[in-house]
């Protein structure tokens, strides 16, 4: 794991964003924003879920005007997605939210931005400049010669294009003495999004939020943002990410949080380690790890999230009794059996069909959570 990249802290609501914080969960509701009640049911979903901060889109006066109703009943900060018509973002600004993402694609007027700069600064409300590879203007990409686009990588080019985009509208801030500033660089490619942040990384201190845009479904998107994501949170470049899946946000935030924790960056429960089964297994080890799994989430495990906790449920002799004692509680099935671990030693012989309650009954112990 690489030394985390230094930058400002900047504040959204309360969570603060940068390198002397965890890095936090963000999510982006799916509601139409002028349905207050809805995106606010959606929103509180999303909380119980473990999502630390919302992003909205404000699209119209009707989104604005439900943006108060919905930031009176969410309990996380609320962020306004603003594209095309600066406007939006002075009265979303008005209308108490916590911060703003401005698309240097689309609202780049200077003119323009000078205003929501003034107002931001005013409410000491923080702007993430969100540059987006599907919304460069021709302007904001890197030009090169005949000679050099036979030699340059395509996905060389547009990553240079986004930190193009992105340090100019991070000038414009500045010359207006605006330095409450994240920035963001997606694509949906993960080369050019990693490579991209990359070279961010080196230009400024300004803290990062990362995403893999338009990812596509689950399976495929939870995947591309992991290699992407995790490539660059292993570098320590990160301070705030976002899953985009064409999923429900509930979703994301789950990947989100596996993310995290299958680099020791955040915990958020027990982790679950489990052999992926071979011909020397004699147990039903899928059946058993879904069962356990499933009563996982029921049960609250409010301590596992100060202290890690490790399960491990293996189905031979090869690596099971090895994992099983590196877990805080481990189980090595055998035929119809199995040896129950805890904490490294040998407690008991249980029957295949005990595997699952003996598990919960152990964790709900306090001594085998610590």
């Amino acid at each position: 794991m690489g030394k985390r990249r230094k930058t400002k802290t900047v504040k959204i609501g309360p969570v603060g964003v940068g390198s002397k914080f965890p890095i936090s969960i963000q999510s982006m509701a799916k509601t139409d924003t002028g349905d207050a009640g809805a995106t606010i049911r959606q929103i509180k979903a999303l909380e119980k879920e473990g999502c630390e901060i919302i992003r909205v889109a404000v699209k119209n006066s009707d989104s604005i005007t439900s943006l108060t109703k919905i930031k009176r009943g969410i309990n996380i900060p609320l962020v306004a997605d603003i594209h095309f018509n600066y406007r939006l973002g002075l009265e979303a600004i008005a209308a108490g939210i916590d911060a703003l993402r401005l698309n240097p694609g689309n609202i780049y007027r200077k003119e323009e931005v000078t205003q929501i700069a003034k107002a931001a600064k005013r409410k000491k409300i923080p702007i993430r400049v969100g540059v987006n590879s599907g919304s460069l203007r021709q302007s904001q990409r890197v030009r090169v010669s005949k000679s050099q686009r036979a030699s340059t990588d395509s996905s060389k080019r547009l990553a240079d294009s986004m930190v193009k985009s992105a340090l100019n509208y991070i000038r414009m801030l500045e010359s207006m003495r605006f330095y409450d500033i994240i920035v963001s660089l997606k694509a949906s490619d993960v080369a050019t999004t990693v490579d991209a942040y990359r070279k961010m990384a080196a230009l400024c201190n300004y803290p990062f939020h990362l995403g893999i845009t338009a990812s596509g479904l689950t399976q495929e998107g939870t995947i591309k943002s992991a290699i992407g994501m995790g490539s660059l949170l292993l570098e320590g470049i990160g301070d705030t990410i976002r899953v985009s899946l064409t999923a429900t946000p509930q979703e994301e935030v789950r990947a989100a949080k596996q993310i995290l924790q299958s680099l020791r960056l955040r915990e958020f429960g027990p982790e679950i380690v489990a052999c992926p089964t071979c011909g020397r297994t004699q147990a039903d080890v899928i059946k058993i790890v879904r069962k356990v799994k499933d009563q996982l989430s029921a049960i609250s495990y409010q301590l596992s999230a100060k202290k890690p906790l490790k399960i491990a449920i293996m189905g031979c002799e090869v690596n099971g009794p090895g994992e099983a004692r590196e877990a805080n509680i481990g189980i090595a099935c055998g035929k119809n059996s199995a040896v129950l671990f805890k904490r490294g030693k040998i407690v008991k012989r249980i029957k295949e069909r005990e595997i699952v309650e003996t598990l919960i009954t152990e964790l709900e112990k306090k001594h085998a959570l610590v």
